[in-house]
């Protein structure tokens, strides 16, 4: 016998997915699965289309990341007019980063405030109509400004940069279309119609410490919860500083030892392959030196600061130190350490952001664009704000895209939500009688901790909402729960 409970608020995730636990005869947790059952289709309505395209085309597959696409693929692209990025004029370049920067700032911003703080603030088994950023206002409206204002100066830098928040164009193929113009760049370091870009960075390292401080007091939980051993993967510049626009590929087991050894990002495809589950439409990228089954890596703001030596800005070097001196660990592999590394990066952004604005060079006039010997090829990998996302396409003489490829962010993490999932299937429902919707958020709670983007993920058609359904040994159905 099955029954359905139906839940509100909607899950605070970009996206739609099921999660299925498997019971054995003993009532423990024997499997269990987060399920992506949606259609998986850009990269081949992609194909046809003019090279140019791309960098525009792409972007549409998410509302919440475009900037990041649209940036991946300007970098493949620059390849297939003969423009590698240290041949992108200084210019264009630095417009890039200032883009790129801008949307991992207001990307974890809206993560944090929006998405993660209600169940930090009131508790996983709270009422469903308080876990949403109304309740975090009503009870904490300070907190609540700061996260909203944070988002709009990250989206209004995005808009003044591309023409638009959402689904603007600054970089063409082989730089940029645009310059910035000095009363663009003096409306967010003035501070007179916006709170400036030295009110980002207070603000911000307000949140690391107000983060720290919540890890001091919820340390047992935080440390146990959705723990697991895992490799880490993310981009590092030659000295092994934190890089978020281009870098070299670096990837570490769980305790630490190099597995991809800073790797030019056109040498992926030598490294990395995907593998297919029937249960999901969402693929599993793995590093083949290590197989399947345990070269699978986290991404995202914690395997940045596993992987990297230090952070080239003083302030979230700082912060990063104290995050590893608390943990007392060289790699952290506890899930909830995901939303302070998520803040030591928004201070980051904030400091990477001010240098920028201050640099004359943004404000340049000439050399907005370089061209070079046309080629077949393009790969191009950039860190969005959930992890290192991969774009590589190939064209025909004519220019028309013949093959696509995207490795996104969140099918690198779709190991790591599984294990997340499956531990919280066996420490919190194994020989439950039922599921209860404390249980089901605290499912949620740990997919929730990779902010994953689950459009991206699958180019989805329809609409899924998040269903959990339990059964029995003999594989029978013995309750569902819907998050519409």
């Amino acid at each position: 016998m099955s029954r359905t409970i139906t839940i509100d608020p909607v899950t605070r995730v970009e996206g739609h997915g099921r999660v299925t636990i498997h019971l054995d005869e003993q009532g423990k947790v024997n499997e269990s699965y987060f399920h992506i059952v949606e259609f998986r289709g850009f990269e081949r309505f992609i194909q046809g289309h003019p090279y140019w395209q791309a960098p525009n085309l792409v972007q549409r597959l998410c509302g919440i990341c475009p900037v990041s696409h649209h940036l991946a693929a300007a970098k493949a692209i620059d390849q297939i007019v003969g423009i590698d990025p240290e041949n992108l004029s200084p210019l264009a370049t630095k417009l890039r980063k200032l883009l790129h920067y801008a949307q991992i700032f207001q990307s974890h911003a809206l993560h944090f405030f929006y998405l993660a703080s209600p169940d930090l603030l009131f508790g996983m088994d709270a009422p469903p109509e308080k876990r949403n950023v109304v309740a975090v206002a009503a009870e904490n409206r300070e907190l609540a400004v700061q996260g909203i204002t944070m988002r709009k100066f990250g989206q209004e830098l995005i808009k003044a940069l591309a023409g638009k928040k959402i689904h603007g164009t600054l970089a063409i193929p082989g730089g940029v279309y645009k310059t910035f113009k000095k009363k663009e760049r003096d409306y967010f370091l003035s501070g007179d119609e916006l709170p400036n870009i030295e009110t980002m960075i207070e603000w911000s390292s307000a949140m690391v410490e107000f983060i720290k401080n919540y890890h001091i007091e919820n340390r047992d939980f935080l440390d146990e919860f959705a723990a697991f051993p895992s490799g880490h993967l993310g981009t590092v510049k030659p000295d092994g500083a934190l890089e978020l626009y281009d870098g070299l590929l670096r990837a570490i087991g769980p305790e630490g030892t190099i597995t991809l050894p800073d790797v030019d990002s056109d040498d992926y495809v030598q490294y990395f392959s995907e593998a297919v589950e029937r249960w999901s439409y969402m693929k599993f990228p793995y590093l083949k030196n290590i197989g399947r089954k345990n070269g699978w890596n986290r991404v995202g703001p914690m395997a940045r600061l596993n992987i990297c030596d230090y952070i080239p800005t003083p302030l979230a070097e700082k912060a990063r130190l104290e995050y590893f001196e608390f943990s007392g660990k060289t790699v952290i592999n506890s899930t909830m350490y995901s939303h302070w590394a998520r803040l030591i990066e928004t201070l980051h952004c904030a400091e990477i952001i001010n240098d920028l604005l201050h640099d004359p060079d943004i404000l340049g006039e000439d050399d907005l664009v370089r061209e070079g010997r046309h080629r077949q090829k393009g790969i191009g990998i950039i860190e969005a704000p959930r992890g290192t996302l991969t774009h590589h396409y190939e064209v025909d003489d004519k220019g028309m895209i013949t093959r696509c490829n995207l490795i996104v962010s969140t099918t690198h993490n779709n190991d790591a939500m599984n294990e997340a999932v499956k531990w919280v299937a066996n420490n919190v429902i194994s020989k439950k009688e039922a599921i209860t919707e404390g249980m089901l958020n605290q499912v949620e709670v740990a997919i929730r901790a990779y902010d994953p983007c689950l459009s991206c993920a699958t180019q989805a058609l329809g609409k899924m909402p998040l269903k959990a359904e339990l059964y029995d040994h003999e594989g029978n159905l013995i309750q569902e729960i819907i998050k519409n």
